[in-house]
């Protein structure tokens, strides 16, 4: 910072710092701290307090020779040019102290904002960590599709009353026939990766309002929203059934699974979606039992036959 020369004792050095009188800089090691600055800036803040420390050092002592000069000459003048000095070395103390404090501040605030960064950082954990267990709730781990209670839960919403997709609609209720043979010889390692083989072909085969999801074990239901119709839904049955039926390879085996699939109607079947899952399913049953590959339900023919097939000992489909 550029200062005019207050007279040869005040001239600034080669440096730009102003020596004092009789001794250094005041503080023993020539920067004005104990420590060396951490950065450039606070480098820059060390020199300039340290030069105006060192120039009111100068001024002081050099109101202090001219006051022991004019001593001889004039009584009264000496006490106002001490005052003077005096009052210097109280703004110096004060420039200090205030210089100080603001140090504090600035270390305080930069304490804060890594304490808010800090916290922001580990609420956006918790965040992505509480979406992760919501997906986890709402979702099968062998295959990412939505699980039985987020099928059952959106397949209500469609339900609802004043609901935009209230319009006619159709469950399908899918069951891999035999799968348990592959689980029996190949290992489960094998049945997982054919599960999740046939969990992505269904997604594929499906419009994007439509849904999947898989129920447990080796069941799978389909939402499908705006009903087309039995002929229609009759034609979408056997592209899912051919679409489940291709062979896939699973490193050296090859397999071909086929699924026996229900299909149940809202609002002439059921209007609840744990009934309407509950009609797809007796019809899937009468499908598996007669190798049809696909059945719409009926209820006087599925009613009967799937509360015996629940009774206890009855034969597994």
């Amino acid at each position: 910072m550029p200062r005019p020369a207050a007279g040869g004792d005040l001239a600034p050095t080669t440096n730009g710092r102003h020596p004092q009188s009789g001794h250094t800089n005041g503080h023993g090691n020539g920067n004005g701290h104990g420590r060396a600055p951490s950065t450039a800036a606070d480098a820059a803040n060390d020199v300039a307090v340290a030069d105006w420390n060192d120039l009111l050092e100068a001024v002081k002592a050099r109101m202090r020779r001219l006051a022991d000069a004019m001593h001889s000459h004039d009584a009264e003048a000496p006490s106002g040019v001490l005052e003077c000095a005096t009052a210097l070395d109280q703004l110096q103390e004060t420039l200090l102290h205030e210089l100080g404090r603001h140090r504090r501040l600035e270390l305080e605030l930069f304490d804060t904002r890594m304490a808010l960064a800090m916290s922001r950082s580990a609420l956006a954990g918790t965040r992505d960590g509480e979406r992760r267990a919501r997906h986890q709730a709402l979702h099968d781990d062998l295959t990412s599709l939505p699980n039985r209670t987020n099928f059952l839960a959106r397949l209500q919403e469609s339900l609802a009353p004043g609901a935009a997709s209230r319009a006619p609609l159709a469950v399908f209720y899918l069951d891999l026939d035999a799968f348990k043979a592959v689980n029996d010889t190949h290992g489960h390692a094998a049945g997982d990766e054919l599960l999740r083989i046939v969990a992505a072909r269904l997604a594929r085969a499906l419009r994007a309002e439509d849904l999947v999801g898989r129920l447990g074990g080796d069941e799978f239901a389909c939402l499908i929203a705006d009903m087309p119709g039995p002929p229609a839904l009759e034609q979408l049955a056997r592209k899912l059934y051919e679409t489940v039926a291709a062979p896939l390879t699973i490193g050296a085996l090859r397999f071909v699974v086929r699924p026996s699939i229900g299909i149940a109607m809202c609002p002439s079947d059921a209007d609840t979606a744990a009934t309407l899952l509950q009609c797809a399913d007796a019809a899937m049953y009468r499908a598996k039992r007669l190798q049809t590959g696909h059945a719409f339900f009926e209820a006087w023919a599925d009613a009967p036959t799937r509360i015996m097939a629940q009774q206890p000992g009855a034969p597994a489909p």
